[in-house]
């Protein structure tokens, strides 16, 4: 049964922009069904968490454009399980919110913070890696991140270096240092030394420690939200946040307390992990075909093609002849051709959409 001191929070306010044209502002790809299961990225997320929490202390944070859909796809919840920011504000606001709301609901609470998009293959290990943890934030006051073991030199994660800390549990280590997105020949090394990890982004903490962090590295976030401690759970909670929520600073949960935090523990863990924020990333998880062609379904033929990324509606038919390297993405208004080498790119080009394109399309 699931311990009634563990709480969830699920990041679920991001728009994917890496996955356009498949996910765009108005449907953004935690909830899609990229892969083809019959269940969205967040739905498949917040299952994977029953083992771990009761379902009322699962919480969704959201951008207020997304309550309908979080609702839709999750309908366990109920309202207030959804906490609706007013516009973007990066993660720390985003869990700073949620951190006390649940300080008004349970004092004793143990968190964990995942984002509604990633990818985890081997649910009952994720489940022990997590248990794991828990148990960390329970004996220790460390905060508590999860490596992933580096399958490649990758360029898109995040690493967490780190040091032995238990001789009784070889999972569990001291981090030394976060090290942003590396260069190429940067994360090569890093894959070598063979004591760096990917940063998974999930978070493991007691509501105590994590309070105490916000109080000691982002003390005005800190105060902003303490001020609202007798509006959470209460009618004035939405007002509160409308009105005050623009004013926290625009900083990542990394940056903001990871990074500063005196005691600061990683779980080294294999669960078949992706943050799926790239079509390279998806195309690591697609059947390929001899010559390297990815697709999720059987509507593409490929004819003299090698190492393309492939996809279309269900309802369309696409051949693809002479390409090698690329991106191509239709959906029912878009389309995008782009060098797998270049995918970063999409980004910007989402950018430029904004700024002198099509607006709906973004």
């Amino acid at each position: 049964m699931a311990d009634k001191n563990n709480y969830c929070v699920i990041m679920a306010g991001g728009i994917g922009s890496r996955f356009w044209p498949m996910s765009r502002t108005s449907m953004p790809k935690q909830f899609l069904d990229i892969l083809g299961t019959g269940k969205s990225l967040i739905r498949q997320t917040f299952e994977r968490f029953s083992d771990i929490c009761p379902v009322e202390n699962v919480f969704v944070v959201t951008n207020k454009a997304y309550k309908d859909l979080v609702l839709e796809h999750i309908p366990e919840l109920s309202e207030s399980q959804v906490l609706l920011e007013p516009m973007m504000r990066n993660t720390a606001p985003c869990i700073a919110y949620a951190t006390y709301k649940i300080a008004g609901l349970n004092p004793e609470a143990n968190i964990v913070v995942a984002p509604s998009d990633h990818l985890i293959l081997d649910v009952a290990q994720f489940n022990e890696i997590i248990n794991l943890a828990i148990k960390e934030t329970n004996e220790t006051d460390a905060l508590v991140t999860l490596g992933i073991k580096p399958s490649r030199p990758d360029t898109g994660y995040g690493y967490i270096c780190f040091e032995d800390k238990k001789a009784d549990d070889t999972r569990v280590k001291n981090v030394l240092q976060f090290t942003e997105k590396p260069a190429l020949d940067k994360a090569k090394e890093f894959l070598s030394a063979g004591n760096y990890y990917w940063n998974s982004g999930i978070f493991i903490w007691s509501l105590r420690n994590i309070k105490r962090n916000f109080e000691e590295h982002l003390p005005d976030m800190a105060e902003l939200f303490a001020a609202g401690a007798d509006k959470f759970n209460s009618p004035e909670e939405q007002a509160f946040i409308d009105e005050r929520f623009g004013d926290c600073d625009n900083i990542s949960i990394d940056y903001g307390i990871m990074e500063p935090a005196k005691q600061v523990s990683v779980v080294l863990s294999d669960f078949g992990w992706s943050d799926l924020g790239t079509y390279g990333s998806l195309a690591t998880h697609l059947e390929a075909d001899a010559d390297g062609n990815s697709n999720p379904r059987e509507n593409v033929r490929y004819y003299e093609a090698k190492n393309n990324v492939v996809i279309a509606p269900e309802d369309h038919f696409a051949v693809i002849q002479g390409l090698e390297g690329h991106i191509v993405v239709q959906t029912e208004k878009a389309l995008l051709i782009c060098r797998k080498d270049d995918e970063q790119m999409i980004k910007t080009f989402v950018n430029d959409l904004k700024n002198h394109g099509p607006k709906e399309q973004v």
